[in-house]
């Protein structure tokens, strides 16, 4: 297709979209009852041929067709043959950095504009919220100054941006000078630098005040290449911030961190809690185990987030991802080969051999502390280059049952559980929730991949014009090719 030809057909689509939606019943305070389809509630639960009312954004009544007491004047909507689960929840999202049609990252980009754009992307792929982590948010220099990075996460957080995510802060993180946030240098500054107790402590009392949904910390020592915090360190942050009633959640590594993290009421891990080549011993698991039953801080959780791990143990080859209509609605083909594409295609049999056998130790230590009480939701480590916003949340339900977990489980893992730990309104249908939810064409509890069939996604009872954000960002890599 020639470039003029491809503009003009870009413009006959969005407009297209836009008369569609123009078009489109808003269904907001009008009582609304969706018909007939598979219903994935969330909690576990399935009801076929089922019927669910929406009025004023949200759920009201749920149950089997023919059964609920219709509201007058209720709306109508047929969904037979398709799939309906909520939508997704995210407590590992690193957006607002990255200016996806250019393919770059810095801090000028982390504007209100560019936040909202990433959590369109994730409302588009059927993802209802995120907690962005290490977030460009002012914080003491830890100098007796300030950052001046401003609150565009604050403002944020307290708006309901229509078409969008919800959007909640974990705040900036807490590292060793230049040991926390790696990849882009946009980043590697962005955390509390800490190299003592007494600045662990102060960097708390100052972080808690924006009021974040946990503490982040990095305990990672990059394979030996850089100093990380201490257990004296990170055990003062602990203590700190649980004055506050503040929990604090990890990227660490080493077992024997983890050990000391379950021992001081470490609440949340950002990866797997011991991975690269150990596994979750017994002992860790008798410390989560007793922790659980003494009711000592016993709601723990993690997000494995294995995504990569998981995509690069298809290497060697093309696997059909790389052609996911959903992925190229949202990645220009350009970058879906330079991330994804030739990488994967360039891995020999040993690294796909030992990246499986990785994968599979992460994996064993996630089941093992999970049937010990540590809760998997969904958490993509989304944001930069490679770690595709929006698409990365499929592929996580995807890593998750490849770890072990059955496809009914890992939506409940990303959908309800998530929402509970970063007590949100949403991740379930159920009365009483907020009406955030897919139509899926195809059935994720047959294959998770299915998850990736949407025909719709509704947020706060709202369809979101799917068709017309496509058009927009296809525009924009086509803009930015030309330049």
């Amino acid at each position: 297709m020639s470039r003029s030809n491809r503009s003009r057909w870009l413009q006959i689509l969005a407009g297209a979209a836009w008369a569609a939606a123009a078009a489109s019943p808003a269904f907001a305070q009008t009582p609304t009852v969706y018909e007939g389809a598979r219903l994935i509630t969330g909690a576990g639960t399935t009801i076929e041929n089922s019927a669910f009312v929406v009025e004023s954004g949200r759920f009201t009544q749920v149950g089997r067709r023919g059964e609920l007491q219709l509201p007058a004047g209720a709306a109508r909507v047929d969904l037979a043959g398709k799939t309906v689960m909520p939508t997704l929840v995210d407590l590992h999202g690193h957006i607002g950095f990255q200016n996806i049609p250019a393919g770059t990252m810095s801090k000028e980009t982390f504007t209100r504009e560019n936040l909202i754009d990433h959590l369109q992307r994730l409302a588009f792929h059927g993802v209802g919220a995120v907690v962005g982590v290490g977030d460009l948010v002012d914080r003491s220099d830890m100098k007796g100054g300030r950052t001046g990075w401003g609150d565009v996460v604050l403002r944020v957080r307290d708006e309901v941006v229509p078409n969008a995510a919800l959007f909640k802060t974990a705040g900036a993180g807490m590292a060793w000078p230049g040991s926390g946030a790696q990849g882009d240098p946009s980043r590697v500054d962005v955390s509390y630098p800490v190299s003592t107790p007494e600045e662990a402590r102060a960097a708390v009392r100052d972080y808690v005040r924006i009021k974040p949904e946990f503490i982040k910390i990095w305990v990672d020592d990059r394979a030996g290449n850089k100093p990380t915090l201490t257990p004296a360190l990170y055990d003062a942050i602990l203590d700190e911030a649980h004055k506050f009633n503040v929990p604090v959640a990890v990227h660490n590594v080493k077992q024997a961190d983890a050990k000391e993290m379950v021992r001081n009421g470490m609440e949340g891990w950002l990866h797997v809690p011991v991975r690269d080549g150990e596994v979750a011993d017994d002992e860790l698991v008798a410390m989560v185990k007793d922790r659980v039953a003494r009711n000592d801080r016993p709601n723990m959780w993690m997000t494995p987030s294995l995504i990569t791990s998981w995509m690069n143990t298809q290497g060697g080859g093309r696997p059909a991802f790389l052609d996911d209509p959903l992925l190229r609605a949202t990645y220009a083909p350009k970058q879906i080969e330079q991330y994804w594409g030739e990488p994967l295609k360039k891995m020999t049999p040993e690294q796909v051999a030992r990246v499986k056998s990785r994968f599979d130790s992460d994996a064993k230590s996630a089941m093992r502390l999970r049937a010990a009480g540590i809760r998997v939701v969904e958490g993509t480590d989304t944001g930069q280059s490679r770690f595709l916003i929006g698409y990365f949340n499929h592929m996580d339900l995807e890593s998750m049952v490849a770890m072990g977990m059955s496809p009914g489980e890992a939506i409940v893992a990303a959908t309800r559980d998530g929402a509970e730990i970063a007590k949100l309104n949403t991740g379930l249908v159920a009365s009483g929730r907020s009406a955030d939810f897919i139509v899926l064409d195809a059935n994720p509890l047959e294959n998770i991949s299915n998850t990736r069939r949407i025909n719709k996604v509704f947020l706060r009872g709202q369809e979101v014009p799917r068709a017309e954000m496509a058009a927009k960002w296809q525009a924009q890599f086509s803009q930015a090719a030309t330049r």
